[in-house]
């Protein structure tokens, strides 16, 4: 792969290598979206990733396990650019390398992450959380007299159905349950049109029929979005069916099915013994 060169201006900046490549343009010729290549992250001698490789196929639905320390938000914090790795590589699809941009500019081609507590604007109602939200020009003059064109307005209700809150569109964000608050973070980052969504612990706090209601909403989103999803709930990982990453001491220590991983000793050992 080759290396990708940042010209960054006013607004994010654009990407070459040996031709203009605009931001949000992604070569997925290879089917896959994203390429950690040898990625190692010390913090004061302590090696929070040690060469850790790990390939997501466009369209996919990854969970990544692993014991508190594991590696796992050390490696989210690399894929979206607040961590820069000591060594390695980190590419999202065949010419797009992580490693030479700013967190605003990842944001901007197409990785959205969610925390595990959701950020929403509490005093807004749900719809304007999510026109808020759009992916569209922010400048000051359009956000003043712009008004919502038919076809945001249609995006808009998509979402609200697809996250299964149409029925709460007019009521205040802060009124919504645990679940729906988690469900409206995920449509205000799908509102951004991300290629790759990175959730972390999104079942956290969540009842039963929420959780459930949420592996479903994940499996709708896969293939037309890739999904890489840090799970420390076993039951929802084996719900959403994917393929898992056991992650162990900032290195990949197995993978496969759910019931692969659960049946490797390596994993029984440092994971799911304990």
């Amino acid at each position: 792969m080759s290396a990708v060169t940042m010209s960054t201006g006013q607004h994010g900046g654009e990407i070459s290598s040996g031709h203009l490549l605009v931001p949000g343009e992604l070569d997925l010729s290879h089917n896959v979206i994203l390429y950690l290549d040898d990625i190692t992250v010390s913090f004061d001698g302590f090696r929070a990733l040690n060469k850790l490789s790990l390939a997501i196929d466009a369209g996919e639905l990854r969970c990544i396990i692993g014991p508190n320390g594991a590696g796992k938000t050390t490696m989210m914090d690399v894929i979206t650019g607040k961590t820069r790795p000591d060594s390695g590589k980190a590419f999202f699809g065949q010419t797009i390398d992580l490693t030479r941009m700013t967190e605003p500019q990842i944001a901007h081609v197409g990785i959205g992450r969610k925390f595990q507590k959701p950020t929403i604007f509490e005093h807004h109602t749900v719809f304007e959380n999510l026109e808020l939200a759009m992916k569209t020009d922010k400048r000051v003059r359009r956000a003043l007299f712009a008004r919502l064109s038919d076809d945001e307005r249609d995006r808009i209700s998509m979402t609200l159905k697809r996250i299964r809150l149409d029925d709460e569109a007019e009521r205040v964000a802060g009124l919504l349950s645990h679940g729906q608050k988690q469900w409206l973070e995920i449509g205000m980052l799908l509102m951004q049109e991300p290629k790759l969504l990175l959730l972390d612990e999104p079942v956290a706090g969540m009842t039963d029929d929420e959780t459930e209601r949420t592996a479903e909403l994940f499996v709708s989103l896969a293939g037309s979005h890739s999904l890489v999803v840090v799970e420390h709930d076993m039951a929802f990982v084996e719900a959403l069916g994917g393929r898992v990453t056991v992650l162990h001491e900032g290195s990949v220590l197995a993978e496969g099915d759910l019931a692969t991983v659960q049946a490797d000793p390596r994993v029984i050992e440092v994971y799911l013994g304990r």
